[in-house]
């Protein structure tokens, strides 16, 4: 039975980390987010280091982390006397990655701009939006043809 301390319910705890109770079962079944103890009655309950835990992985997520190096974060942070070098190498090699993707993003942008400034807006036969999307060689940049691929 869970102590008073562990009296979270899954709802409270998903609305306190604005996130939704699916989220709180797939991250506990992916183990990134400890299991709860269990009442009598086999609902969930949660503590405060519950809340703790969920808001960094929450956090980690918005910031664009995968789910990969939150597992890596949350096992250093779990070690606080250990030396910070691999964190920062975590966030170094996020940092390029967003760079990289945000260069990628431009260059989309631009050929979507370009595209959007020279379509006439008559029939779809004659539309350069439909045009440059049909053929990539009507692209000014080579990212532009499969730089979107894995921008996510």
């Amino acid at each position: 039975m869970p102590s008073r301390s562990q009296s979270i319910s899954i709802g409270e705890l998903a609305r306190r980390t604005d996130c939704k109770p699916e989220t709180v079962r797939y991250y506990e079944r992916i183990g990134i987010l400890r299991d709860a103890l269990r009442t009598e009655g086999g609902q969930r309950r949660y503590g405060e280091d519950a809340v703790r835990r969920l808001t960094f992985i929450r956090h980690a997520r918005d910031f664009g982390f995968s789910v990969d190096a939150v597992r890596e974060l949350l096992a250093m942070s779990d070690q606080p006397d250990m030396p910070c070098q691999e964190v920062d190498a975590i966030a170094k090699h996020h940092l390029e990655k967003v760079e990289s993707r945000l260069q990628r993003l431009s260059v989309l942008r631009d050929e979507l701009q370009r595209m959007v400034t020279q379509c006439a807006g008559g029939k779809i036969e004659s539309c350069r939006i439909i045009e440059v999307i049909s053929d990539h060689q009507h692209c000014i940049s080579e990212t532009a043809h499969g730089g979107a691929q894995d921008l996510g």
